[in-house]
């Protein structure tokens, strides 16, 4: 049946084809694997779950998929989430968390909660994996977050790191980014493509839930916008930055450990 319904859902190619290439560089998936997948409800989430429903009929060895959606306390309703799992045969679960609760306990006056919230949520995913005992968490972080993640990193932090396409969690749990590789503008175009029940960002951003002298993200939007402008100057950048994010030559930066 789940295989006949798949076709329901339209597909890019370009979003199947870099999944696939992360996939046989990185080995996300292997064969035996319990795999927990993050399902916000928003684009990102809804395109991985689907391409991971896709790979899961396809792929020739078999593997296990849950999803779950973290409720963070902010009275969303999830069932459409829940009837749209149900359709394609995709286990699903709603855990419920005191997150919106303990962000307005612990909130400082003048200053941006995601950070925070994005901790929390994903220590709720990896504690949530591991009483299940699933081994493999995905997240729908794409090839822009990366990026964005980078520069934010760099000019806010004074650190160069970014997003890997695997991890280990504190607890175990290995984190894997299938989507790593994938533009944010194919998800979308996927995303706009298909009928998914999508929840708006607003509803489910905490920073606009009961926040009072809590500052709104802007760092992300800013330096979106900045990448937005380079890329118009010049196409090719993202490529460049890919090519750049796998070849880093340690030894030319300043850390003592690294140099030759």
């Amino acid at each position: 049946m789940a295989h006949q319904l798949i076709k329901e859902i339209f597909f890019s190619k370009k979003v199947t084809k870099f999944v696939g290439r992360a996939q046989g560089q990185y080995e996300l998936i292997k064969p035996g694997d319990r795999v927990f997948v993050g399902l916000s409800g928003g684009k990102d989430s809804f395109v991985l779950l689907s391409v991971l429903k896709r790979m899961q009929l396809i792929a020739p060895f078999s593997f296990e998929l849950k999803a779950v959606t973290i409720d963070a306390g902010v009275g969303i309703d999830y069932l459409p989430l829940k009837r749209w799992c149900e359709r394609y045969g995709i286990d699903y679960e709603i855990y419920s968390t005191p997150i919106l609760e303990i962000m307005n306990e612990k909130k400082r006056p003048g200053s941006s909660p995601c950070g925070f919230c994005a901790r929390m949520r994903r220590g709720a995913l990896y504690s949530r994996a591991k009483e299940l005992g699933f081994n493999k968490l995905a997240l729908g972080h794409h090839f822009d977050d990366a990026v964005e993640t980078f520069f934010m990193s760099m000019f806010y932090n004074g650190m160069m790191k970014s997003m890997p396409p695997i991890y280990t969690a504190e607890n175990g749990i290995k984190v894997i980014r299938p989507m790593i590789k994938v533009r944010e503008k194919w998800i979308e175009y996927m995303a706009n493509n298909n009928n998914f029940p999508i929840i708006d960002s607003k509803a489910s951003c905490l920073a606009l839930k009961d926040s009072e002298g809590v500052k709104s993200p802007y760092a992300r939007a800013k330096i979106k916008k900045w990448l937005r402008e380079l890329e118009d100057e010049e196409p090719k950048l993202f490529q460049r930055l890919e090519s750049a994010f796998e070849n880093i030559e340690c030894h030319t930066f300043l850390k003592k450990e690294f140099l030759k």
